[in-house]
């Protein structure tokens, strides 16, 4: 059964992400998209492949990560006396969303994406995650 709880928690928390994204794009008319984002990175790293090519993997990397910041909210959850409340997923969401900021600061410097204004991108990233990291808390107390 805990398998399905990590499984159904980073399938919907990466879907919420990925829907809060999409709102925050088309309400600031900018891209704060990451499967977009991120396939615009892949196609620069990939020489400029076809984005379509990429589509597909940006979608699998980007819920193979979710999997991941599951895994690991699970193994803390389940090896330290942190709990999975409410305010351990505001924290867990801020600090995960400065780890990918981290993250995708290396990636935009490395590669020729970096031209953008990606510094905007930040922000909604931290409040995604913070989102991504509450969808967790909800999908854990509905398993509980």
């Amino acid at each position: 059964m805990e398998l399905v709880k990590i499984l159904v928690a980073a399938f919907v928390a990466t879907y919420v992400m990925t829907v809060f994204s999409r709102y925050v794009s088309e309400r600031f008319q900018h891209i704060f998209k990451e499967p977009v984002v991120l396939g615009l990175v892949l196609s620069k790293l990939a020489h400029n492949k076809s984005l379509n090519h990429t589509s597909r993997w940006e979608q699998g990397v980007r819920y193979l990560a979710g999997l991941f910041v599951v895994l690991c909210y699970h193994y803390i959850w389940t090896h330290t006396d942190i709990d999975p409340t409410w305010f351990c997923g505001l924290i867990f969401g801020i600090i995960t969303g400065l780890a990918a900021i981290f993250y995708w600061f290396f990636l935009f410097n490395y590669s020729t994406a970096s031209k953008a204004r990606f510094k905007d991108y930040y922000l909604p990233l931290i409040a995604a995650y913070v989102l991504f990291a509450l969808t967790v808390i909800v999908i854990y107390r509905l398993f509980s």
